[in-house]
């Protein structure tokens, strides 16, 4: 059996399951082993220092799967942004057919993108920003609930009703993310309007994730109450793992009048990324979902998406059936 979707058919992939965009972990040793396993996985261009080492990355992820990949574009405002047209250039001549797009107006690279026939993915928090994606012309939407790991957006809506409230007014195929780590979340997800789900931090827990085993290990052991909503002052909230640094972040935050340089120091990339490359879970800011709760185990890949469409197939056809009587 299989459950076939709009995205499984827009994406040309067996399982409505996708892996997006995650900074230092969208590399090929996450991306194709998603995609071997009969979802979509997604490499995270800005992960790659520049746009001829993403091409590298394309290549190498090409050699490790035969199957549909994507490649992640997030559009950030920066004093000095990175060469996105550069990247973008770099993803049309590496031949990716699907691209996630997430941040701050991209409508330049969707056209761009379109323009060669590739399908586009936007990350958007809110329903007027899926539906200003919509207009946009993307392919479909990716919605994200409160519960998420990384950017929630300054709403707080958590999935259960954001799922729903966007699948009234969205035409176009969307996937769930935020708070999705097994077969019931699947199965809750279609049933409020979804087509396919969209998971961060449950592949981050998994034998091929590129991450320090510590961190793998400390994100079994969280609950979920062990996340913290930094830059929340800065209106540009972040869900990270709950460690001394993040609490340290909020603590500065909490007198208030902070600025971003008053806790630079504490949320530097450079920082986290030698954190989570040494393994001290409690040395830098790293992303990390609600579903922490909700991970028990660090199986492969392959393993969990099995679980989780069999289990969300079990729920379905018998679960849920079992509910309705004559």
């Amino acid at each position: 059996m299989a459950i076939k979707t709009r995205i499984t058919e827009l994406l040309g992939i067996e399982h409505p399951i996708v892996q997006g965009g995650m900074q230092w972990v969208g590399y090929a040793e996450m991306a194709a082993p998603v995609s071997n396993a009969g979802g979509l996985g997604f490499l995270t261009a800005l992960t790659q220092p520049t746009p001829e080492d993403l091409a590298k990355e394309i290549q190498r992820t090409k050699d490790m799967t035969d199957k549909p990949f994507g490649v992640n574009l997030t559009i950030l405002p920066a004093i000095k942004p990175p060469p996105y047209a550069e990247y973008r250039q770099a993803i049309i001549e590496g031949g990716i057919k699907i691209v996630e797009t997430a941040g701050y107006k991209p409508q330049e690279h969707v056209d761009e993108f379109k323009k060669h026939g590739i399908k586009v993915i936007h990350k958007c928090t809110a329903v007027r920003h899926a539906l200003s994606a919509e207009r946009m012309g993307v392919d479909a939407i990716s919605i994200d609930g409160f519960e998420c790991a990384g950017h929630p957006g300054e709403d707080d809506i958590p999935g259960l009703i954001l799922i729903p409230a966007a699948a009234d007014k969205v035409k176009i195929p969307m996937l769930a993310s935020g708070g999705i780590g097994d077969g019931r979340g699947l199965a809750a997800a279609l049933a409020l309007g979804a087509d396919g789900i969209n998971m961060g931090t449950r592949f981050c827990v998994t034998k091929e994730a590129p991450i320090h085993e510590n961190f793998k290990k400390q994100m079994v052991e969280n609950t979920e109450r062990d996340t913290k909503l930094i830059f929340r002052t800065l209106h540009n909230t972040a869900r990270v793992m709950k460690n001394k640094v993040s609490e340290e972040v909020v603590a500065i935050e909490s007198k208030g009048g902070a600025k971003f340089e008053d806790v630079q120091h504490l949320v530097a990339g450079v920082r986290g990324r030698k954190a989570m490359e040494e393994g001290d879970a409690d040395d830098g800011i790293w992303s990390a979902g609600m579903i922490q709760g909700l991970i028990h185990d660090i199986p492969s890949v392959q393993e969990l998406i099995d679980r989780i469409v069999s289990d969300a197939e079990e729920i379905i056809k018998k679960r849920m059936s079992n509910f309705v009587v004559s």
